[in-house]
C-alpha cells in the first residue's frame, strides 16, 4: 500500500506545485480544498479530493480519520489570488487565524488520526532584528507592532503547535518570499526569496529526510542561513518542475 499523505491547502500556490512531486514519488495524496468546484481539478490531477474547512474542527477530524494518513503537510494560507499586493494588507488577520486556530485544528486531527509526521509552512522574515544572516535558532520578532505583530504571533502559534505536539514529528519550513507560477511575481523582488517549485521540493524532501525542527528555505545570499536545509534535507534552491508553467 502506498503511503497516504493528507495535503492541506492542495490548491494553493505551493500545494499545486507539490502535488505532482508527491504523486511522482508514489504517494497516495488526499488534498483539501474549501471549494467543491475545485474538487474535480484535484481529482483530474491525481489526488483524492477532500472538501473541508480547516476552521470546522469536527468535519476536519472526521475527514482526517477517514484517511488515516501517515504524513500531514500543512500548506494552508488565506492569501489573495496571485498574492495581489493591493489585497495583502487585509489578508494579514485571516492568515494569522489560519496559522493559529487552523493549525490547532489540523494538529489535533493529525494526532487523533495517528499521523507520524507533520510538515508545515512558515515564513523566513519573522526574525527579531539583529545581525543577519539568521539561523533557525534565532528568536522571532515578538516585540513587533501593528500588522507585523499579528503575522509574527500567528507564525509563533503555528510553530509551537507543530513542534511540540508529541508523538507527531513536527517540521517547520520557514519559506522566503515566493515567486513563480501562481504568485503574481515572476522574479525575486530581493534577496532571500524562493521559487514556489523549490519551496514545494523542500516539503517533499521533509517527508523522509531530516529530523523534527525548523528549516530556513530561501535562496542563498539573503537574510537567512539555509545550510541546514541543504545538509539535512538535500535541498537545492535551483530546483524547478519540468514542463509545468
Amino acid at each position: 500500500m502506498p503511503t497516504k499523505i493528507f495535503l492541506a491547502g492542495a490548491t494553493g500556490a505551493i500545494g499545486r506545485r507539490l502535488l505532482p512531486l508527491l504523486l511522482e514519488a508514489g504517494y497516495q495524496v488526499h488534498g483539501t480544498t474549501r471549494s467543491a468546484a475545485k474538487a474535480d481539478d484535484l481529482r483530474a490531477a491525481g489526488a483524492v479530493p477532500v472538501v473541508v474547512d480547516v476552521f470546522d474542527a469536527p468535519a476536519l477530524l472526521q475527514a482526517m480519520a477517514a484517511v488515516r494518513p501517515e504524513i500531514v503537510i500543512h500548506q494552508l494560507t488565506d492569501l489573495p489570488p496571485a498574492l495581489d499586493p493591493a489585497r495583502m494588507a487585509e489578508a494579514v488577520t485571516g492568515n494569522a487565524r489560519i496559522r493559529s486556530e487552523g493549525t490547532r485544528n489540523l494538529v489535533a486531527a493529525a494526532r487523533e488520526a495517528g499521523a507520524r509526521r507533520l510538515i508545515a509552512q512558515s515564513i523566513a522574515w519573522a526574525y527579531a532584528p539583529g545581525t543577519p544572516p539568521y539561523a533557525e535558532d534565532q528568536p522571532l520578532d515578538r516585540q513587533a507592532e501593528g500588522p507585523r505583530r499579528i503575522s509574527v504571533e500567528g507564525v509563533a502559534a503555528l510553530e509551537v503547535q507543530v513542534l511540540h505536539t508529541p508523538p507527531l514529528q513536527g517540521i517547520v519550513l520557514r519559506y522566503g518570499q515566493f515567486y513563480g507560477p501562481g504568485t503574481g511575481v515572476d522574479a525575486p523582488k530581493g534577496p532571500g526569496a524562493v521559487h514556489v517549485d523549490a519551496a514545494a521540493r523542500a516539503a517533499r524532501l521533509a517527508i523522509d529526510r531530516g529530523g523534527p525542527g525548523i528549516f530556513n528555505i530561501a535562496e542563498a545570499g539573503g537574510p537567512v542561513l539555509t545550510d541546514k536545509a541543504v545538509r539535512d534535507l538535500g535541498w537545492d534552491a535551483g530546483f524547478r518542475l519540468p514542463g509545468l508553467a
